[in-house]
């Protein structure tokens, strides 16, 4: 998603009907791109799949491929979600790209090709769009902002190419959520807007789990609460975090972090081993899980970060898990990890912490 498939299709339609082609690619100064451009050629028809999947809608375009285009060379129908055609729209079109006639060409776009039947497949010409890398989005954003005169830090741009998880189209999104606020854009300013909790209130919560240090991962529990933060977003960047904290052990160079949030997680990467650091990710994926199914989210996530805070529940829990591993008895004090888990939970649903 957000890689340019449908800007690819529009392009080619373009392509394969302008009157002055230069390499394949369209001019966009003949009256035939320009009208593309417009809007107003109607010998190319965009359909949404998503809104427009019934047999009927399918037979409609069946109908018009045997008219004649009216001004360009070819009439190209660009479907777009075309995995969300019906089964029934699917059999109907299949006869038409079977045997397309001559003047007419199908650009198919979908982020999911595996829903589309194998009959389709066979009979359309694949490309792949992977994701785009980092670096190009961050290239793409700034002569956004420089024609745009919109001044915006590195270290911005970095968080916004990083949030985009490859797709172009989101980070122009995020950007211009930014643009509207008045000021130079900033990392905070980012985090601000998508609601992503600051690495500084990561890092806090991350130390405390590996020093064992209850008292101040609640703090920093509190601190996420009253800004408002999202428990489960506040999660995610936990277990991204000490993933991170892995990369840089593996000597990797992070340009997501300033200087000063790197060198604090470089601290924690010398403080943590690697097996510890895999595991705390083991249990915070599982606390992701539980939390999905809980209706007391925050009870959940409290009383589990409570418990990788505790040296002896944490070191029995490990020593359970390496019975259960090796066949021995898995219930090995599991009453006494109950008791306590029941403490925790009461403890947090009369208000403490």
């Amino acid at each position: 998603r957000g890689t340019g498939k449908t800007s690819a299709a529009k392009i080619l339609a373009r392509a394969v009907n302008c009157l002055n082609p230069k390499d394949g690619e369209p001019c966009n100064e003949c009256a035939v791109c320009k009208a593309a451009l417009e809007g107003s050629l109607t010998d190319i028809v965009e359909m949404d799949a998503a809104s427009n999947n019934s047999v009927e809608d399918v037979r409609a375009i069946r109908d018009e491929v045997n008219f004649l285009p009216t001004v360009a060379k070819y009439r190209v129908y660009i479907i777009d979600e075309v995995h969300m055609l019906s089964t029934g729209a699917f059999n109907a079109l299949l006869k038409t790209l079977e045997e397309p006639p001559a003047h007419v060409k199908f650009i198919l776009a979908t982020t999911e090709p595996q829903k589309l039947p194998a009959t389709i497949l066979s009979r359309c010409q694949r490309f792949d769009f992977k994701r785009i890398s980092n670096e190009d989005i961050i290239k793409r954003l700034e002569i956004v902002c420089k024609e745009s005169n919109i001044e915006i830090t590195k270290q911005a741009l970095n968080i916004i190419a990083s949030l985009a998880e490859g797709a172009m189209r989101d980070a122009l999104s995020i950007l211009e959520r930014c643009m509207q606020e008045e000021g130079k854009i900033t990392e905070n300013l980012v985090k601000e807007l998508v609601g992503i909790p600051k690495t500084e209130s990561v890092n806090k919560i991350t130390k405390s789990i590996l020093q064992k240090n209850t008292e101040d991962a609640l703090g920093a529990i509190n601190e996420i609460i009253s800004e408002g933060k999202d428990i489960s977003n506040f999660l995610w960047e936990i277990i991204k975090y000490v993933k991170d904290i892995l990369m840089v052990k593996t000597g990797q160079k992070l340009t997501i972090y300033n200087e000063t949030d790197f060198e604090n997680l470089k601290k924690l990467a010398d403080e943590v081993s690697k097996e510890r650091a895999i595991r705390l990710i083991s249990e915070l994926s599982k606390l992701e899980n539980d939390m999905k199914s809980s209706t007391q989210r925050l009870i959940v996530f409290e009383a589990e970060i409570i418990r990788l805070c505790d040296k002896e529940l944490e070191a029995t829990s490990s020593t359970n898990s390496g019975d259960s591993q090796t066949g021995g008895n898995s219930n090995i004090n599991a009453g006494e990890i109950y008791a306590r888990l029941e403490k925790i939970e009461n403890y947090l649903r009369a208000g403490g912490g």
